[in-house]
């Protein structure tokens, strides 16, 4: 479960990246952006639920 924990971080930080670089570009970031971020951050948050309540 920490495994899959770190996963989703690394990939969040990475699209978080990416963003920002779009920002650094002058580009504006699609909505669709800010649906991915919220579901990475909800993987996050599910699975820290589900590996507190395991403990």
């Amino acid at each position: 479960m920490l495994y899959f924990l770190i996963v989703v971080a690394v990939l969040l930080l990475g699209y978080a990246g990416v963003l920002v670089s779009f920002l650094r570009k002058g580009r504006k970031i699609p909505p669709s952006a800010y649906l991915v971020l919220a579901g990475l951050n909800g993987l996050i948050l599910a699975g820290v639920l589900a590996w507190a309540i395991a403990r």
